[in-house]
């Protein structure tokens, strides 16, 4: 005796082709990467604007490795402290000296007082110069400014670069 006729009938494919095309579509339309060319920069609440490069936005984990005894198989491993790498900002030199007199006033007074860390925030804005992203760096401070390299045969532009140590980084959406 044979199956009925329903079981073997195939069931109708659904329109799922279509439906995953236009997913795709929606995603890759709204959700397209920002450029790493659209950027500015915040100090202590004030846009420090003009700022050709920015680099640094980095953090990782100290792995500690800890032999098991009677395990020689592999090492047992832990997460330790978390390291920060300096924020480098790069800009052509204009009449501003704001980065060379907070690097000075470190050299001067030390970092006794409190006020010479500062906190900043980096933006990363979209086409239309809206910011998208934030990453908060706390209490940074310049601990290495590089000057101008001169050479008569170029014409380009004069950059300065400062190195900032900080305590901390946090990405924030917008």
């Amino acid at each position: 005796m044979g199956l009925p006729d329903r079981c073997n009938q195939q069931k109708p494919k659904r329109a799922r082709i279509n439906y995953v095309a236009a997913h795709f579509f929606f995603i890759m339309k709204s959700d397209d990467p920002f450029g790493g060319f659209n950027f500015l920069i915040e100090i202590d609440g004030i846009v420090s604007g003009g700022f050709t490069d920015c680099s640094g936005l980095q953090m990782e984990c100290e792995i500690l490795e800890y032999p098991e005894g009677g395990q020689n198989e592999y090492l047992r491993s832990f997460i330790g402290p978390v390291r920060h790498t300096p924020i480098v900002l790069k800009h052509g030199i204009t009449s501003s000296d704001g980065l060379w007199n907070w690097h000075k006033e470190i050299i001067k007074e030390g970092l006794t007082r409190g006020f010479l860390r500062r906190n900043m925030t980096i933006y990363l804005l979209d086409s239309t110069s809206r910011p998208r992203k934030a990453w908060n760096i706390m209490r940074a401070f310049p601990y290495k400014w590089s000057g101008p390299e001169f050479r008569a045969d170029a014409s380009d532009v004069a950059f300065e670069s400062v190195e900032l140590n900080h305590q901390g980084l946090e990405q924030i959406s917008l």
